[in-house]
């Protein structure tokens, strides 16, 4: 079984596929990460993240074994980086036949990201689509890095993930928008356990 979520930033859709893959058994990949770790690796040598050639030879070169385990690709600057060089066509190509042997291993997996139900896995036996309000999601960062003891300024971090999505739906590959079949899940007014059951319910529908 192959699950797909795609969303914008801070949407929730990163919890939900943990708490997706958990509970049906199932692999995960945060496929954002893929991205930031590209874009880390531009900022570590010192390089413009639209830098395409530089960008494409780190996609090519990049490994997934031990990506989650890094902690500063969690930070706000490889957030960034990962939107610039997510926009670059030579860098999705080199990572999506990644993505898709990822999806294609026994038993299966949940992947999110903002391409994977419309190109990354088109076939996918579920396709979610986790969105909430700009407002909504920046105070979620906000509370997030405040609670790590981090800057977190929230016309600043609302301002960002504006930007971020404005890049990502205008990207000119894959930009990030909804599949035509993907089941929609507005979390601005919803907690995470009520966003776990209606996504539960809808993939218990779709594949009973």
């Amino acid at each position: 079984m192959i699950i797909a979520i795609d969303g914008p930033a801070a949407s929730g859709k990163g919890t939900l596929a943990r708490r997706l893959a958990a509970h049906y058994g199932l692999n995960h990949l945060d496929t954002g990460l893929l991205y930031r770790a590209v874009g880390r690796a531009m900022l570590d040598k010192g390089l413009d993240p639209a830098n395409a050639e530089a960008a494409t030879a780190a996609a090519e070169a990049l490994d997934l074994a031990g990506l989650g385990s890094d902690p500063r690709l969690r930070e706000e600057a490889a957030g960034e980086a990962a939107s610039v060089v997510a926009a670059i066509p030579s860098v999705r190509a080199a990572l999506l036949e990644q993505q898709r042997r990822f999806a294609a291993t026994a038993p299966g997996a949940v992947l999110d990201g903002r391409d994977i139900g419309t190109v990354v896995c088109p076939n996918a036996d579920v396709k979610l689509f986790v969105s909430a309000s700009p407002e909504e999601r920046a105070r979620r960062r906000t509370d997030e890095l405040a609670g790590k003891g981090e800057p977190a300024d929230y016309g600043t971090i609302l301002a960002d993930i504006r930007q971020r999505d404005e890049r990502d739906m205008k990207r000119s590959v894959a930009p990030l928008a909804p599949a035509s079949d993907a089941f929609y899940l507005d979390t601005s007014m919803l907690g995470i356990e009520e966003v776990f059951a209606r996504a539960r319910a809808h993939v218990d529908l779709a594949c009973g």
